[in-house]
């Protein structure tokens, strides 16, 4: 046989071997993961509740769902572990302020262009860089002949005069 009668199952045999071997690295960051719950960490589950981890044992984890609320849980059926901002976040509805951190940004560059220092420039005249509308009036005309034409009723095809 010759190679070029190989080559579709040489390549059938590579993209599974990828494919199995992208999966098995995602089962073991997700053991991983799961390995580093400790308790008082928020974590989802795959059903999509949350909740904080009271205790870890060896298959199955012991979480605080509420005052009151202890549920047991697989380990497996943990989805994902929370950091702190992101659990206060989305529980507790707690922002962390990115804003207090980072520089002011304005939502305009009119304040940009202003200094604290130079006195307000409304004083001066500003300046029109548009066209002018020569026609204004004959528009508005045709706007008024419009909306009196549409305020009329119609006669359809299927209406008839006669009775």
């Amino acid at each position: 046989m010759s190679l070029l009668t190989l080559l579709p199952f040489i390549v059938l045999i590579g993209a599974m071997f990828l494919m199995t071997r992208s999966a098995k690295k995602k089962q073991q960051q997700a053991v991983d993961m799961r390995n580093q719950m400790q308790p008082g960490s928020g974590v989802r589950t795959i059903g999509g509740m949350y909740a904080t981890v009271k205790e870890v044992n060896e298959d199955t984890v012991l979480l605080d769902a509420g005052p009151g609320v202890d549920l047991l849980f697989a380990k497996n059926a943990i989805g994902a572990v929370l950091s702190d901002d992101e659990y206060n976040r989305i529980v507790h509805g707690i922002e962390h302020d990115l804003k207090a951190d980072a520089d002011i940004v304005p939502d305009d560059a009119s304040s940009l262009t202003e200094s604290d220092d130079a006195p307000a420039a409304s004083d001066e005249k500003s300046v029109d860089l548009g066209k002018k509308d020569v026609d204004a009036e004959p528009a508005d005309d045709a706007v008024a002949a419009e909306t009196k034409a549409d305020s009329e009723p119609k006669k359809s095809d299927g209406e008839a005069d006669a009775k």
